[in-house]
């Protein structure tokens, strides 16, 4: 799986105190006219009414509105949902921070210390300082201010208007205020309102009873790593409510993204009015604009230097690593990572590279979720897909979720809006492979060939020989070996440190016991994250990490 900890724990202290929220998607509809009567809690008045009884319950609007700052000391863990090696139950991270909000200025500053389970000895704590302001914001680190990832500043802005301080304040001042449908939340029945937010619609569960807000919701495209699920439906629940200063406010929230726990995070301290120096929230402006302007995930594909591993055989490095094949019948790619908009560079430079010749399959190899970013691009083209059986149920769901904020290529054709490009060629030696190839009869509909045992893909020099690994850390991975050249391609188990140790020894001690079991004669290896180096070396440093 891939290890993204300091980039990413950074967005999960804003995460933790934002409140995007979402569970339900919402058809818009117009403002209530007229007060509904039957609303527990609030009968007779109206939707703006009844959040006036929630900002009473809270400590009253002006006394919020006199909350200029607030600084909370918080600890909470994320579970790993696109990282875990078996999926549920998912691996957890922990986090301990400080965040500083600055409602008045609109900034957020926030120092987060993170435990990465999956580091290597001595290395799973890391410190990460977010500061976000009205033109963008920034990582910063000792060594100079860095871009901060999209969904970090996304989800430091919606903190701001949308986090358990200035949520009923944003309410009362959205023109869509209404009433939506009722809802049963811990066996007690709630109000909820509705509003649009910056085109997001937001729902908030007040408690029919004491008219405190128990849960917020609503429906987007977030740019962490749940992008890859287009409409993100998220609800956040507060609770262990405390009395400061005159506001009742709650200090645990966790929360659920698609019907998922995701994340809990405690407040430890919690002070208003702090003094606040600009310096603290000074940012390189070339990085803070440049955070501002970033495409996220869907970051576009450029070839640059190509490393070939053999004739026909051309690996393209990045972030996540792509690589194109050519075969007598056609091309077949290797990995379809990142995004859409990213697969589909990679497929437009296999063509330009071998005009006229068909895609005779893709393989995604491993289950974390920027590796297979790139699938749905792949499936609206009819392209065959080569899966893990482990994988399937994973990458069905991924395929079936809506994205219809931000329509993608498999969205747009399955709302009969985009061409598939569907090739009717399939791939050679399919033993082990269920299913028909689906044809371009079928738009939006996945063509799956699945890997549940050794699969050929070819007959030539480059022939293809796919193997699961079945370990306990790469059980949802495969390998494909080249036979012919004596290469290996190892997923996602591979990646050096700078002293050439191993970053995961037992992610490469299971791909030597598949190797071992499969007789295979390996020369060279590459992976996801890793270019081509001796096997040799490889062995050598498993046997350095196993003393």
């Amino acid at each position: 799986m891939s290890k993204m900890f300091p980039i990413v724990c950074a967005a999960a202290l804003a995460v933790a105190f934002s409140f995007p929220s979402a569970i339900r998607a919402q058809s818009a509809s117009p403002p209530a006219a007229s007060p509904q009567l039957d609303m527990p809690g609030c009968p007779g008045i109206s939707a703006r009414q009844c959040v006036n009884l929630a900002l009473d319950a809270m400590g009253g609007p002006g006394r919020l509105q006199q909350i200029k700052t607030m600084r909370l000391e918080t600890i909470g863990h994320t579970l790993l949902t696109e990282q875990s090696y078996r999926q549920a139950p998912f691996i957890t991270s922990y986090e301990r921070g400080e965040i500083t909000l600055d409602f008045a200025g609109q900034r957020v500053l926030a120092n987060e210390k993170s435990t990465w389970p999956e580091a290597d000895p001595g290395q799973a704590d890391s410190e990460a300082i977010l500061i976000v302001g009205p033109d963008g914001g920034v990582i910063h680190t000792k060594e100079g201010d860095y871009p901060a990832p999209l969904g970090s500043l996304n989800a430091a802005r919606q903190m701001l208007a949308l986090g358990p301080m200035r949520l009923l304040l944003t309410a009362a001042d959205a023109s869509d205020l209404r009433f939506s449908a009722l809802e049963t939340l811990r066996e007690t029945p709630h109000t909820v309102v509705a509003f649009t937010w910056q085109k997001i619609p937001v729902r908030v569960l007040l408690n029919s009873r004491n008219h405190l807000p128990d849960a917020v919701e609503t429906t987007q495209e977030f740019h962490d790593f749940w992008y890859f699920w287009g409409d993100v439906q998220q609800r956040i629940y507060f609770d262990n409510f405390e009395l400061y200063h005159g506001v009742v406010l709650p200090t645990n929230l966790v929360e659920e993204r698609n019907g998922t726990v995701w994340s809990s995070t405690q407040a430890l301290k919690v002070e208003f009015n702090v003094a606040v120096d600009d310096k603290d929230f000074a940012m390189d402006p070339k990085a803070a604009s440049a955070s501002a302007t970033s495409p996220g995930w869907k970051r576009p594909f450029h070839p640059g230097k190509v490393v070939a591993l053999a004739p026909g055989v051309d690996l393209y490095p990045g972030s996540w690593n792509s690589t194109i094949i050519q075969q007598p019948d056609g091309m077949v790619i290797l990995e379809a990572p990142i995004s859409g908009v990213y697969t589909e560079g990679v497929i437009d430079e296999a063509r330009k590279k071998y005009p006229g010749a068909p895609i005779i399959a893709v393989l995604s190899t491993s289950d974390s979720w920027p590796h297979t970013g790139g699938v749905r691009a792949a499936v609206a083209q009819g392209l065959p897909v080569y899966i893990l059986d482990l994988n399937q149920p994973l990458l069905d769901r991924m395929m079936a979720a809506p994205h219809t904020i931000d329509p993608d290529s498999l969205q747009m054709v399955k709302d009969g809006k985009g061409a598939n490009a569907a090739s009717t060629s399939t791939a050679s030696g399919t033993a082990g492979v269920s299913g028909a190839p689906v044809s371009s009869t079928a738009p939006g509909t996945a063509n799956w060939k699945i890997v549940s045992g050794k699969i050929e893909i070819g007959s030539d020099a480059n022939r293809m020989e796919l193997y699961p690994l079945r370990g306990a850390s790469t059980e949802r991975q495969y390998l494909v070996y080249f036979p012919q050249h004596h290469l290996l391609y190892a997923s996602d188990t591979l990646a050096l440190n700078d002293d050439g140790s191993l970053y995961d020894p037992e992610l490469m001690h299971e791909v030597a016991q598949a190797v071992a079991r499969e007789n295979l004669q390996v020369e060279t290896v590459f992976a996801m994250h890793q270019g081509p180096i001796p096997w040799t070396q490889v062995t050598a440093a498993l046997e350095k990490a196993q003393k």
